[in-house]
C-alpha cells in the first residue's frame, strides 16, 4: 500500500453516539482509535482529530460514569475528546448530526462505540480518499468477535430479504441462502480487492466532510436503523462508495431481532420509511 502525505491543514473528526453503551467497549474503542490516529500521524502526517461523544442516554447515573471516564482520559492536543449530552434521545442519526453540524474537518468518521479499529485502518482509509477525489465514502472489512467476516456492505434490499434476515429461522434462511448472500455482496466483498458498493454500514463510515455537508448529514426522521442506508444513497450523488478490505475493524454489535421487541419495532418502522422514500422492492 502506498501512503500519501496529508496536507498540513488536514484534521480528522469523529462522532460516536452513545446510548447506555458499555464503558468497557467504549474504552477499547477509543484506545484503538488513538492507536490508529497515531499511526496515521506517523505515516501520513495527520495533524490531529477531534472526537465528539454524543450521549443520547437520559440516565443521570450513566452520564456521571461517562463524565468520570472522560475526565480520566489523558489531555492531548492531537487527540481531543469532547463530551456532548443531549436533553432527549431523538435517535442515532440526530445524535451524529449534533456533531456534523459543527464540522470544519476535511474528513469525518461516523463510528459506533462497539467497534475496534486495526492500527492502520485510518491510514488506509484516508489514503484511499486522498488518492481519488471521486470517492465519497470508504467502508472497511468487518470481523465479528470470533474473527469471521461480517458482510455489512449491501445491495438495495427487498422486503422479503429484510424479513428473512430479521425473523426467519435458520432452516428457512438456508433455503434462501443465495438470495441473502447476494444482498450481502458476499461474492464481491470476500476477497482482497476493492469494490464499489451501494449501501454502507453506519458502524464505520469514513467520508469526505464536504460530501456529508452537501447532503445534509443523516435524516433525523430515522430514529434507529436504515439511516445509514438512506445516507449512503444520498452520498452516492457526491461520489463513489468503496469497500476497502485493507481497512479492517472488529464489530461487537448484533442484529435487531436479537435485541428485543423494541428494536424489532424500530427496525420495521424505519424499514417502511426507507422503502416509502426510496422505492419498494418486494422480492
Amino acid at each position: 500500500m502506498r501512503l500519501m502525505e496529508v496536507s498540513p491543514a488536514t484534521q480528522l473528526s469523529v462522532s460516536i453516539v452513545l446510548f447506555n453503551s458499555p464503558l468497557d467497549l467504549l474504552r477499547r474503542n477509543l484506545q484503538s482509535l488513538l492507536l490508529a490516529a497515531s499511526y496515521a500521524r506517523e505515516s501520513l502526517g495527520l495533524r490531529g482529530l477531534v472526537v465528539d461523544l454524543v450521549d443520547n442516554s437520559i440516565d443521570p447515573d450513566y452520564r456521571e460514569r461517562v463524565s468520570e471516564f472522560i475526565s480520566g482520559w489523558p489531555a492531548d492536543d492531537f487527540f481531543q475528546l469532547r463530551y456532548i449530552t443531549r436533553p432527549d434521545n431523538r435517535g442515532f442519526g440526530a445524535g451524529h448530526n449534533q456533531a456534523i453540524g459543527e464540522l470544519d474537518s476535511e474528513f469525518h468518521l461516523v463510528l459506533n462505540p462497539d467497534v475496534e479499529l486495526s492500527q492502520d485502518a485510518l491510514a488506509v482509509g484516508l489514503t484511499a480518499l486522498l488518492e481519488d477525489r471521486g470517492v465519497a465514502l470508504v467502508s472497511p472489512r468487518v470481523a465479528s468477535d470470533d474473527g469471521r467476516q461480517e458482510f455489512l456492505c449491501k445491495r438495495y434490499p427487498s422486503f422479503l430479504v429484510l424479513l428473512l434476515r430479521a425473523f426467519a429461522p435458520r432452516v428457512i434462511r438456508r433455503v434462501f441462502r443465495r438470495r441473502l448472500w447476494r444482498y450481502e455482496m458476499r461474492e464481491t466483498c470476500n476477497g482482497d480487492r476493492e469494490a464499489e458498493i451501494m449501501l454502507a454500514s453506519g458502524c464505520f463510515m469514513l467520508v469526505r466532510t464536504e460530501a456529508l455537508r452537501a447532503v445534509g448529514g443523516f435524516n433525523d426522521h430515522y430514529f434507529l436503523y436504515f439511516e445509514d442506508f438512506d445516507l449512503s444513497l444520498r452520498l452516492g450523488s457526491q461520489g463513489r462508495l468503496v469497500f476497502n478490505p485493507a481497512m479492517r475493524i472488529v464489530h461487537h454489535g448484533g442484529y435487531a431481532a436479537s435485541k428485543g421487541l423494541l428494536h424489532v419495532k424500530y427496525f420495521l418502522r424505519s424499514g417502511i420509511s426507507f422503502f416509502n422514500e426510496h422505492g419498494w422492492r418486494w422480492i
